[in-house]
């Protein structure tokens, strides 16, 4: 591959990406092929700090406009720092969350406008859309039920009315960007899940 392969994984918290995330890391793996697991917001130490600032449930008074400028912020390091360098060197990026998730959170949950935030997310729609993008889909109340009664951080405690707009904000972003990404029943066995996912992906690259 001259250029690597980028594949994100996107839904509500509680969806179940993240362990398919790293179910597909490993079939990669076994099959021979270099990937890279990342997360968003994180995945530099810049990036990181900035996460831990984001979700801090002490800082309930950030104004959403400033919580989409720190997620640009912290995408941006990570595009410039490691996203575009294993791309060029042909790796399978794998990501959990990315762009579409500050479409779905901050412009349909937040209500922010789609243009300022594609505006300040620009170097993420210039240097790395993604190739396919797996969206985990799911009822507000079952994603809510699997988080249980562990602390919730600063975004997950925003309330089910919010989660509700954001999972109806993805799933308008699947229908526009049909042929980008896959959406798939969250409620689905994680073995079904995992089949499939790494069916598509090793289509992808064979």
């Amino acid at each position: 591959m001259s250029r690597g392969l980028f594949i994100t994984f996107e839904g509500i918290d509680g969806c179940g990406k993240s362990t398919q995330a790293r179910r597909l890391e490993r079939r990669l793996e076994e099959e021979g092929n270099a990937s890279l697991l990342l997360r968003e917001p994180g995945g530099t130490p810049i990036s990181e700090d900035i996460r831990k600032v984001l979700l801090n449930p002490d800082n309930s008074s950030m104004a959403p406009e400033n919580e989409a400028l720190l997620l640009a912020a912290s995408r941006s390091q990570l595009l410039k720092e490691v996203i575009i360098p294993h791309l060029e060197k042909g790796t399978i990026i794998l990501c959990d969350r990315y762009i579409d998730s500050t479409l779905a959170y901050q412009g349909f949950g937040r209500d922010l406008p789609q243009e300022w935030l594609r505006q300040i997310n620009r170097l993420a729609f210039e240097l790395a859309i993604p190739d396919r993008t797996f969206l985990f889909d799911l009822p507000v109340d079952v994603a809510l039920s699997r988080l249980g009664d562990r602390q919730r951080d600063r975004i997950e405690a925003t309330g089910v009315n919010f989660l509700e707009k954001v999972r109806n904000g993805f799933l308008t972003l699947a229908e526009q960007e049909s042929d980008r990404y896959i959406i798939l029943d969250g409620q689905n066995q994680i073995e079904e899940l995992e089949k499939e996912i790494s069916s598509q992906v090793l289509r992808i690259i064979s």
